[in-house]
This record gives C-alpha cells, sequence and structure tokens, in this order.
C-alpha cells in the first residue's frame, strides 16, 4: 500500500504520523511546495493550479490514495482535483472537525487561518453540525507561517494573541489548520484556566488518514515481520529529505525513526 499526502507545506505531516501508525506498512508520498507558502491569501484559480501541480507531483508516484492535507486546499481545490485525479486515485480532504467537536455541546471555538475563519465553508459547517452551540471563530494570522518555519518565538506570539479571543469558558477547540495540529500541546497550555477543565482540541489527521484506508477497502494486514514502508519526500515536485523544521515536531521525528527514506 502506498499513500500519497499533499499540502503547501508541513502540515500535512500530522495526518503523514497518523497514517504511520495505522498502517507502519504502507509507504507515504509527501508532496509539498513550502516556497509557495501561505495558500489562504491566494486567489482561488491560484490555489487551484499550486494544489494540481503538488498533486500531479504525488501521483507520479502511483500511490493507492492521496490525503488532501490541507484545509485551504480542500476548501477550494477538492473538486478540481477529484476532477484531475479520480477514479483513478482516490482523493481524500480534509474537513475541520466541528461535528464532533459541537457534539459536546458545550462552547466551541475554531482556530484557523484569517482566509478560512469567515468563509463561507466554515459559516455552512457551523450552521450544519453546531448551530445549537456557541461558536466563536478565532483567526490566527502568522500561525501556520510559524509553525512551517519552526520560529518558536512567532509561535509563542501567534498562539497568546489567539488565546486572548477565546471566551474562557470555552474548553473545546477544533484546530482548523493542519499546520495547528503540530503545535497542539502548546495550544493547550496557552488555554489553561484556573479551576477549569483542560481544553480538548479537535484535529482533522485521524480521521482523514481512517477515511483513506475506509476508501481503499478491505487490503491484508501486512505480515508480522513486515518492515516500515518507504518515505518519499517531494518538494516542489523535486526529492528532496524531511527538513530540519519538520524534525523539530513529534509528528515529523516519528516519520524519521520509523520509515526508511526512498
Amino acid at each position: 500500500m502506498k499513500i500519497a499526502l499533499m499540502d503547501s507545506g508541513l502540515g500535512l505531516l500530522a495526518a503523514a504520523a497518523a497514517m504511520r501508525r495505522l498502517r507502519p506498512d504502507a509507504g507515504l508520498v509527501l508532496s509539498s511546495d513550502p516556497g509557495s507558502m501561505p495558500w489562504g491569501p491566494r486567489t482561488t484559480e491560484d490555489i487551484v493550479g499550486r494544489a494540481l501541480t503538488v498533486a500531479r507531483a504525488a501521483a507520479e508516484h502511483r500511490p493507492d490514495a492521496l490525503i488532501v492535507a490541507c484545509n485551504t486546499a480542500s476548501v477550494h481545490a477538492l473538486p478540481a482535483l477529484r476532477a484531475a485525479l479520480e477514479p483513478g486515485l482516490p482523493v481524500i480532504g480534509t474537513v475541520p472537525a466541528i461535528k464532533p467537536a459541537a457534539a459536546g455541546g458545550g462552547p466551541v471555538a475554531i482556530w484557523a487561518t484569517p482566509a478560512t475563519t469567515g468563509s463561507p465553508y466554515q459559516r455552512d459547517l457551523i450552521r450544519t453540525f453546531a448551530d445549537s452551540v456557541d461558536v466563536t471563530e478565532v483567526p490566527c494570522p502568522g500561525l501556520a507561517d510559524a509553525v512551517e518555519h519552526a520560529d518558536e518565538a512567532g509561535i509563542d506570539r501567534a498562539i497568546a494573541a489567539a488565546a486572548i479571543r477565546i471566551p474562557r469558558e470555552v474548553r473545546t477547540v477544533v484546530l482548523g489548520c493542519t499546520h495547528y495540529e503540530l503545535v497542539g500541546e502548546r495550544i493547550r497550555a496557552a488555554l489553561r484556566q484556573p479551576g477549569l477543565p483542560e481544553v480538548t482540541l479537535h484535529g482533522s489527521a485521524d480521521a482523514v488518514a481512517a477515511q483513506a484506508l475506509r476508501r481503499l477497502g478491505d487490503i491484508p494486514a501486512p505480515a508480522a515481520d513486515a518492515g516500515p514502508g518507504d518515505l518519499t519526500v517531494l518538494l516542489a515536485g523535486r526529492r528532496a529529505t524531511l527538513q530540519d523544521a519538520a524534525l523539530t515536531y513529534a509528528e515529523g521525528r516519528l516519520l524519521a525513526a520509523v520509515t526508511h527514506a526512498h
């Protein structure tokens, strides 16, 4: 089995690590174009073009499925990606985990990029899945870019700026950008309140990895002695290795530790 994941940058690490935990034997193809980040402020036409380029680079490696591990690309480019690649290559998009977050019934905050916050797409998800709960939409300018570059001070500043926009009683937070999942524990720490429970974070990585496996149907489990699958890294379509910034995150270190670079 071979699974490809695409994103503008390092946001795909969370879903890749989730897939590695679910199927250690699966080969992984990580395709991104960090030089073009961020995608959020770009026009829809530009996002679609860049997403298609990154996806086609991954498709050349003949994966069994492609995970669009990027909220922005899923919002703007998923129909174009499916039109270009399916049915030969199943394409699985990423949806913010608003539905499971709202199921708890309490107030919810959604952290997302400024371009996604307040967008018709996000507002439609809120109306559909969270109409009965209080929702606070929180734009996080600069957070994805700081995560991409492992800019520790920038991450702290962006998280602190977003944290003060959340009502004290909110204990459920949706991470509406895949980059944010890489700093989930730092977000949780910033939102601690004396006398209140820890914040529950809802990301998309585990769900999208599981959905990809469901789309592929019944694939035999690996043999007990099967080794870890290969890891192929593509930056702007060219073979590379995991960037130094990736290795600052637990997900990147997991991929580096249990895979064979190919």
